[in-house]
């Protein structure tokens, strides 16, 4: 068994007890990176797709963890926030068989123009790794390093998968705060103290965070996405309004939370390894599964706080 194959299967079994310290900042951690992004993720304070790679999302996540427990903002997976996530003993990883119904499908390629998205009865999965990774909040490419050797599309395949459904239900949010600056979402209580958070992009120079107060208006789940190229400045010319069949892979992806804002929400995206990595067309965007956490933790008019 590979190093960090068999580092991971400790980790699974619940074996690492005392991980090393490590650093979102300066890029070290080893395996311990995965099983921190596993936990944060299950605490609801997540790092966004689950890659066992360091960057600013993860050091957001920390930093969002830290606060909530009032520990040294250091950003760093340091000995005392190591001792508040393991509190959660339940295993890192689990064992996942793929059904016949995985295996069966239909997955399609995804056309990258708005055109040619709307030329398909439905925005689904180009590939099962794909919606594995969905299924499991992390990348296709963790997937197959969990896995060597193993096919990630046969019925009957037992897989390792980042075990993230041993995450606590999430309690109902009075609002919502987005934070440009830090790329993040927070849910709050209703005494406004942060209950989850989520990395999102937030906008652009060309189309920045309508900073303000604002509020939900609606809530759609698995929704069809209209494109009207007169609303983005970089929409190719000779391109008409389009749309979308609804599907994962829809340019809003699983979910849309309507802001008071005209024009503007809260979102998925089909490609969750950019988000807060990339800019947004002023919309927030967030991975498909997060964006489903939120929209079961928030209700119709509930406020939404944007700031720079």
């Amino acid at each position: 068994m590979k190093p960090f194959i068999f580092a991971l299967a400790l980790a699974a079994a619940g074996a690492a007890k005392n991980p090393a310290a490590a650093n979102p900042a300066t890029g070290t951690g080893g395996h311990d990176v995965l099983r921190a992004q596993v936990l944060l993720d299950r605490a609801h304070f997540s790092s966004g797709e689950i890659d066992g790679s360091v960057g600013g999302n993860l050091r957001q996540a920390v930093i969002g963890f830290q606060k909530l427990h009032q520990l040294p903002l250091t950003g760093a997976l340091d000995a005392a926030t190591w001792a508040v996530l393991a509190a959660d003993t339940a295993p890192v990883l689990d064992v996942y068989t793929v059904t016949a119904q995985d295996a069966a499908g239909p997955y399609q390629p995804v056309p990258a123009t708005m055109a040619g998205k709307a030329k398909l009865p439905a925005l689904g999965y180009a590939s099962l790794a794909e919606a594995l990774g969905e299924k499991f909040h992390c990348s296709p490419a963790l997937l197959r390093r969990l896995n060597p050797g193993k096919s990630l599309a046969r019925a009957g395949e037992q897989l390792l998968v980042p075990n993230v459904a041993a995450a606590k239900p999430l309690p109902k949010a009075a609002s919502i705060l987005v934070d440009a600056k830090d790329g993040t979402l927070t849910l709050l209580d209703g005494g406004g103290m942060p209950i989850a958070q989520f990395p999102a992009s937030t906008g652009s120079a060309h189309d920045p965070l309508p900073q303000g107060r604002w509020e939900v208006r609606g809530i759609a789940a698995n929704p069809e996405y209209r494109y009207n190229p007169k609303l983005f400045w970089d929409a190719k010319a000779g391109d008409a309004k389009a749309r979308i069949a609804a599907g994962p892979n829809n340019p809003v992806g699983a979910v849309w939370i309507q802001l008071s804002k005209e024009h503007y929400g809260i979102h998925g995206t089909p490609e969750p390894g950019k988000i807060g990595k990339t800019q947004s067309h002023g919309c927030i965007r967030l991975t498909n599964w997060d964006v489903q956490t939120v929209a079961r933790a928030i209700s119709r008019g509930a406020v939404v706080l944007l700031q720079g």
